[in-house]
C-alpha cells in the first residue's frame, strides 16, 4: 500500500480547523473583553469601588468555564463535537446580550456566567475537534491556531476596548459585538465534518469514511480507517465513570494530564497577564501601550509554536519553554531586589515580564492542550480532557482570587521566586513524563501508552 508514504494534503482540513478555532478566539475575546471598561461599566451600573463586585465580574465567568469544561467531555461524546460547538456559542451569545443590554450588577453577573458556560465548553472540544480531524502530519502546526486564536481575541477585545473612556455606554457595544463571531461558528460549524473518531465510535463507520474523505483525501481513506479499527470499538457502549479516569488503567495518562494544566497555571503566567499593566506602570509605559506589547509578544511567541510544534515536537518546545519561564522569573526577581539600581530594576522587570510571555507562549501555553488530546485514548478522551481542564479552571480562579494578597503578604521577590519553582518542577516533571506525539497517528500513541499487562 503505497498510501502511507505520503501525506495528506493539510488545506482539505484547513477550513473545518479554522471554524473550529473560532471558539478560541471567542474565549480570548471574552477573557480580555472586561479589561478596560471595567471601570465605566462599575460606573453605570452603580458599583463603582466596590473591589468585590468588581472582582465578581471578572471572576463569574471563571465559574462558568469551570462548569462548562466539567459537562464538556459528556456533551462532546454525547452529542458529537459539531453539535457541541454550537452548544458552546449558545450560552455566549445569550450571554453576551444579557450583559450588553443590563441595567444592574446581577445581570451583568448572570450575562458573564452564561458567557462563562461557553467559554468552559469550548476549548476542550476545539482540542478534540482539531486533534481528531487533522492528518498527524500537520497536528501540533493545528494545534497551535488554538493558542493563536486565543491571543487575536484577546487583542481584538483590547482594541474594540479602546474607544470607551470617550463615549459613553461603549463597553455595551464591546459585549453586541461579540455575538458576531459566536453566531458565525454556530452556522459555520453545519457545514463542517463531524469528527471521523466520535462517529466511528458511535458505530457510523459509514458516515467516518465519508469524512474522512472529506479531511483527508480519498487516496487516504482506507488506511485511516484501518488505523481506526486497530481499537477495538466493542467497549464503547459501557460508559467512562469518573473513578476510572482517578485510579483506573488509565490513572497515569489523566495525572500527566492534570499536572501539567496545574504547573501551566501555577507558573505565575495568569498573575503575570492579570498585573502586567501594574508592572509596565512603574515603568511609566501607559497600561493600552502595555496590553499591545503583551499582546505582541504572547502573538510572537504563539506563530514561533506554530512553526516548530511539528518539527521540533511537543516535548521540546516544554522543556525548553519552561526552562525559559524560570530563567525570566529570576530576572523579575532579580528586578524586584532592592540593591539594584532604578532604571536596572525597571529594564530586568520589564524584560523579565517579555520574556515569560513569549517562552510561555512557544510551550507552556499551546502544549498542554494539544498533547493531552493526543495521549488519551479515544474512549475517555473527551470525559479525561474535561477532567483535566476543569483542573486548570479551579487553579485559574484561586491564582486570580489571591494573587494580590500574597503579593502583598510575600512580596515581589518572594512571590516570584515562588513561580520560578514551579517552572523548574515543571522541566522536571516533562522530562521524567512526557512522552514525544510528534508525527504519530492517535492509534500509534495509544498503543505506545497503553498499560503493560
Amino acid at each position: 500500500m503505497d498510501v502511507e508514504t505520503t501525506n495528506p494534503s493539510w488545506w482539505l482540513s484547513f477550513p473545518h480547523v479554522v471554524v473550529a478555532t473560532i471558539s478560541s478566539f471567542l474565549f480570548g475575546y471574552h477573557l480580555g473583553v472586561v479589561n478596560e471598561p471595567l471601570e465605566s461599566i462599575s460606573l453605570d451600573l452603580g458599583f463603582s469601588g466596590n473591589t468585590l463586585a468588581e472582582g465578581l465580574v471578572v471572576s463569574t465567568c471563571l465559574g462558568g468555564a469551570f462548569i462548562g469544561s466539567l459537562f464538556s467531555g459528556w456533551i462532546a461524546d454525547g452529542v458529537g463535537r459539531r453539535r457541541a460547538f454550537q452548544l458552546c456559542a449558545l450560552p455566549m451569545i445569550i450571554g453576551a446580550s444579557t450583559s450588553a443590554t443590563t441595567k444592574s450588577l446581577a445581570g451583568m453577573l448572570i450575562g458573564r456566567f452564561l458567557v462563562g458556560t461557553g467559554m468552559g465548553l469550548g476549548p476542550p472540544v476545539a482540542a478534540l475537534y482539531l486533534t481528531e480531524v487533522s492528518p498527524a502530519s500537520v497536528r501540533g502546526t493545528y494545534g497551535s491556531f488554538i493558542q493563536i486564536a486565543t491571543c487575536l481575541g484577546l487583542m481584538g477585545a483590547l482594541f474594540i476596548g479602546i474607544p470607551v473612556k470617550e463615549i459613553a455606554g461603549w463597553w455595551r457595544i464591546c459585549f453586541w459585538v461579540s455575538t458576531i463571531p459566536a453566531g458565525l461558528l454556530a452556522f459555520a460549524m453545519m457545514f463542517c465534518a463531524e469528527s471521523p473518531h466520535w462517529l466511528y465510535k458511535q458505530g457510523r463507520s459509514a458516515e467516518a469514511e465519508a469524512e474522512f474523505e472529506r479531511l483527508l483525501g480519498g487516496s487516504h481513506v482506507k488506511y485511516a480507517m484501518i488505523e481506526l479499527s486497530k481499537l477495538d470499538r466493542g467497549d464503547e457502549a459501557d460508559t467512562v465513570k469518573l473513578s476510572e479516569l482517578l485510579y483506573g488503567c488509565h490513572f497515569r495518562v489523566v495525572y500527566i494530564g492534570s499536572t501539567l494544566f496545574a504547573l501551566q497555571q501555577l507558573s505565575g503566567i495568569n498573575a503575570v497577564f492579570y498585573f502586567s499593566s501594574s508592572v509596565f506602570k512603574s515603568a511609566g509605559v501607559p497600561s493600552d501601550v502595555a496590553n499591545v506589547f503583551i499582546g505582541v509578544v504572547n502573538l510572537s511567541g504563539s506563530i514561533i509554536a506554530m512553526l516548530l510544534m511539528d518539527k521540533l515536537g511537543r516535548k521540546v518546545l516544554l522543556l525548553w519553554s519552561f526552562f525559559g519561564m524560570t530563567i525570566s522569573m529570576l530576572l523579575q526577581v532579580t528586578g524586584a531586589n532592592t540593591y539594584v539600581s532604578g532604571s536596572g530594576s525597571l529594564y530586568l522587570s520589564v524584560g523579565g515580564m517579555l520574556m515569560f510571555v513569549l517562552t510561555f507562549a512557544v510551550g507552556a501555553g499551546p502544549v498542554p492542550g494539544l498533547l493531552l488530546s493526543e495521549i488519551f485514548p479515544s474512549r475517555i478522551r473527551a470525559k479525561a480532557m474535561a477532567f483535566c481542564m476543569s483542573v486548570h479552571w479551579v487553579i485559574n480562579f484561586f491564582v486570580g482570587l489571591l494573587f494580590l494578597r500574597l503579593l502583598e503578604q510575600l512580596g515581589p521577590q518572594l512571590l516570584y521566586s515562588i513561580f520560578a519553582s514551579v517552572c523548574m518542577m515543571a522541566v522536571v516533571f516533562v522530562k521524567k513524563n512526557v512522552m514525544e506525539t510528534k508525527g504519530k497517528s492517535l492509534q500509534e500513541i495509544e498503543i505506545a501508552l497503553l498499560p503493560q499487562e
